[in-house]
């Protein structure tokens, strides 16, 4: 990736857990929800799941509790000790969404949470390319993340925070790579996959993809 997020997780590991409760209360909306969304993802995978920004494994829990088989990949050292120490049988690789070593099993579902929107646009169409490749003749993506329906809301959303003194989730929202629907449709649908959105609170959606067959 053009940008190396693995420092700012580091740091924010030792936080993390306590962040999506609500303990920071200029992101408390970003995170409304969140077990929810976890849940809903979840839901939506098939028995083998490859898992791209495992954190500190909160949504890994919930698949290996279902009894799928996860495969989990997180750039950041100090969320993989984390994720271990929670969740000991889940097996984590370092990687991202672009660099990752494949499984060799089928891949169902390929899923993540909070996490592609650390990608250029250039680098999610890269992303979503590769994915076609590894899903199962059926399977699908399913992304729970911070879009936002038009460039006008993305805009509205940086001023909000604003006008509430929330300057660090304004920092975030503008110096990160937030994405809205009709780019991220566009994108989908260019590799031939059905693609819905679901709203789960004021920032987050979540994207489910179907991979079609080429016509």
């Amino acid at each position: 990736m053009e940008n190396d997020f693995s420092s700012l997780f580091d740091e924010w590991s030792k936080t993390y857990d306590d962040t999506v409760r609500g303990a920071d209360n200029e992101y408390r909306d970003v995170f409304l929800h969140y077990d929810a969304i976890l849940e809903e993802v979840a839901s939506r995978t098939g028995q083998s799941v490859l898992e791209f920004g495992v954190g500190t494994g909160n949504l890994s829990q919930k698949l290996l509790d279902q009894k799928k088989r996860v495969y989990g990949v997180e750039p950041s050292k100090e969320m993989r000790v984390i994720a271990q120490q929670k969740v000991p049988d889940l097996h984590v690789q370092k990687g991202h969404f672009l660099h990752f070593d494949v499984p060799t099993d089928q891949i169902d579902s390929i899923i993540s949470t909070y996490a592609f929107h650390h990608l250029t646009n250039n680098e999610k169409e890269r992303a979503i390319g590769c994915f076609r490749e590894v899903l199962d003749l059926k399977g699908n993506i399913i992304f729970a993340d911070t879009m936002f329906v038009d460039e006008s809301a993305y805009k509205q959303a940086i001023e909000l925070a604003k006008t509430k003194g929330y300057h660090r989730l304004a920092e975030d929202l503008q110096e990160e790579f937030y994405t809205t629907i009709p780019v991220l449709r566009d994108m989908f649908e260019q590799y031939h996959f059905d693609v819905t959105f679901k709203q789960m609170n004021a920032f987050v959606w979540i994207v489910e993809a179907v991979k079609g067959e080429f016509s």
